[in-house]
C-alpha cells in the first residue's frame, strides 16, 4: 500500500460554470475549508470520492439522497469561498483510516462533523 498524500488546495468549482472538481474517482478523503475565515468546514471518505464529494452541493447541483440539508445549505451560501483539498487512497479501509485519524486529531475544529 503506498502512502497517500493531500492534493493541493483548490477553489470549489461552481457548478453553475462547469468547473473541474479534481478528485479520486475511487476510494479518498476530501477536506473542505472556507478560504476567508480560514474555518474547517467538513470532512469525509468516499469509496468513489469524486462522487460522494458532488452528493454535498445542493440541488439542483448534488447528487444522492443524503440527510445533510445544513451542509449543503452551507455550501450553497459560501461556495464561491470553499476550497477542498483531497487525498486518494488504495481501498476504502485505508480511507476510514485517514478519516479516524483527522477526527481523532482535529475532529473538533471542523463546522460539521462527518
Amino acid at each position: 500500500m503506498s502512502e497517500p498524500k493531500w492534493s493541493p488546495w483548490r477553489p470549489s468549482p461552481h457548478p453553475r460554470n462547469r468547473g473541474v472538481l479534481h478528485a479520486p474517482l475511487g476510494p479518498g478523503v476530501y477536506d473542505l475549508r472556507n478560504k476567508q475565515t480560514g474555518q474547517l468546514i467538513l470532512f469525509g471518505i468516499g469509496g468513489r470520492c469524486a462522487l460522494r464529494m458532488t452528493s454535498l452541493l445542493p440541488k439542483p447541483w448534488g447528487t444522492g439522497t443524503r440527510n445533510n440539508s445544513k451542509k449543503r445549505n452551507y455550501l450553497k451560501r459560501h461556495l464561491k469561498d470553499i476550497e477542498y483539498r483531497t487525498m486518494a487512497c488504495d481501498t476504502r479501509e485505508q480511507a476510514a483510516d485517514v478519516e479516524r485519524a483527522i477526527k481523532r486529531d482535529r475532529g473538533h475544529e471542523y463546522r460539521f462533523g462527518t
